[in-house]
């Protein structure tokens, strides 16, 4: 008994350390071909140019044979062992004539930009390319993350003044890992510090983890503004246009998404690392749900209690959008109607929004209603199959044989139940297609229980709450 108590112990302090990094993506090695405006590095007949007044940190890989090459008046190159810059002797076959290449403005690139960060579980997922889905909001580093900019780079980050501090557990940089605020502020100062962190604002190094195991805030809620601006300052302030009717507007992401929002009230015995694996092993690891993308944190609601908020989206288009992520939205409401109470979920709910719906209002529905229409389906198949089974042994076929107007003509009959003898297609679980499309059975089946949305209601004797959409 203590044993398994202790391994209970051990388990919650493992899940209560868990963290996430995130990592920044643009760098500005001067190998590194997108820094160029002119797409390429440069090479033996070029000449380089950085712009008088550009302030510019640059990580130097190799030696870099050069006709001519103009440096800014503040800025600075990070030397590899052997790397340098040297007059070309002679000319090279492959660099044709030559030409002048101009270094790109680095200043663009913002912190607050949710696309220039990747996220993960671990330092290992960051390497294999196994980052998480989030919402805008949590793409953006947040007060409890570990921030990484990948060693042997070079990186120019704008921090702007925001409406709240930064604050991140530590952050890593050419290598060096600072967990100590003083240490940070004291790196800020050196020439390299100034011109990776240009901006006015300076994050704090709080090294402390989050230790509740339902999950804990990101923090970037008041920062939102600041994260959209940055977001779509190459788009007008515009969003992509969504395929769906009415899109869903996640709390803490900056444009309308098709597809699903749960929300789940919980007790003091949920885990959110947890309930994400049982989710990522459950579901996101099956086929039919490859093109899912599922995001799952803890968000302020409108009222005082925070919720988990999960987000599922899909990669198909037009009237399939959001398709698969409202099939994986009923299979999880579902679990949730089965496992909720010893997962420590109160209460769940769900909105749904995809290509095929028509209507002006969002789908809702609670996990009883999900059980609802599944054990209803179910149900009006066995009365099918009874049906045609007692008109089969003939118990029934004389007295319902004229009010059908079926007639007497058995070879049809027997060619009818031939044909169907192969079974039926179930309108939950639908066997997977090898190119992962819906079946167009399955999508009218869809569209049907989406579009009557409205005055229904179902009474969860287990969570004890009512839906009306």
């Amino acid at each position: 008994m203590h044993t398994v108590q202790a391994l209970l112990s051990l388990l919650s302090v493992i899940s209560v350390s868990e963290a996430t990094y995130k990592r920044w993506i643009p760098n500005t090695n001067f190998e590194n071909a997108a820094n160029w405006r002119e797409q390429r590095v440069p090479c033996a007949q070029d000449t380089a140019t950085f712009l008088r007044d550009q302030g510019v940190s640059v990580f130097v890989q190799s030696s870099h044979p050069l006709t001519n090459l103009f440096l800014p008046l503040d800025g600075e190159f990070i030397l590899s062992p052997g790397a340098g810059f040297m007059t070309a002797s002679r000319d090279d076959p492959e660099c044709g004539q030559g030409t002048s290449l101009h270094f790109h403005d680095v200043d663009r690139f913002q912190w607050f930009d949710p696309t220039l960060w990747r996220s993960a579980l671990s330092t290992d997922d960051l390497d294999t390319g196994r980052f998480l889905f989030a919402v805008d909001a949590e793409c953006v580093p947040c007060r409890y993350d570990d921030v990484i900019f990948s060693p042997k780079t070079s990186f120019r980050v704008q921090l702007k003044e925001s409406r709240s501090d930064i604050q991140l557990r530590s952050i890593s940089v050419l290598g060096r890992k600072f967990t100590s605020n003083e240490d940070f502020s004291q790196y800020l100062k050196s020439p390299t510090g100034r011109h990776q962190f240009p901006g006015p604002a300076q994050p704090q190094i709080t090294s402390s983890r989050c230790q509740d195991t339902t999950g804990c805030l990101c923090g970037n809620d008041e920062m939102l503004q600041e994260i959209c601006t940055a977001r779509l300052q190459y788009t007008g302030d515009k969003c992509p246009e969504a395929t769906c009717a009415n899109p869903l507007h996640p709390v803490g992401h900056c444009c309308g998404i098709c597809g699903v929002i749960i929300n789940l009230e919980y007790s003091s015995a949920f885990n959110l690392e947890t309930y994400r694996s049982r989710l990522l092993h459950m579901f996101l690891s099956l086929r039919k749900y490859s093109s899912v993308k599922l995001a799952i944190s803890k968000v302020q609601s409108p009222s005082a209690e925070p919720k988990i908020q999960i987000v599922l989206i899909d990669e198909k288009e037009g009237s399939l959008a959001g398709s698969d992520a409202l099939q994986l939205g009923y299979d999880i409401m579902a679990d949730v109607e089965t496992h909720g109470e010893s997962l420590g979920i109160i209460k769940a709910e769900m909105l749904f929004a995809t290509g095929g719906v028509t209507s002006p209002q969002k789908g809702a529905m609670s996990a009883g209603a999900i059980s609802g229409i599944v054990i209803g389906i179910v149900l009006g198949l066995a009365l099918i199959g009874a049906s045609y089974f007692l008109y089969r042994m003939d118990a029934c076929r004389d007295r319902y044989t004229q009010f059908f107007n079926f007639g007497r003509n058995e070879s049809r009959v027997e060619d009818v139940a031939s044909e169907n003898r192969g079974g039926f297609d179930n309108p939950i679980f639908e066997p997977e297609s090898e190119n992962n499309q819906a079946a167009p059975i399955r999508e009218e089946i869809l569209k049907e229980v989406t579009l009557q949305e409205s005055g229904f209601s179902f009474s969860n004797p287990v969570f004890n709450s009512d839906f009306q959409a």
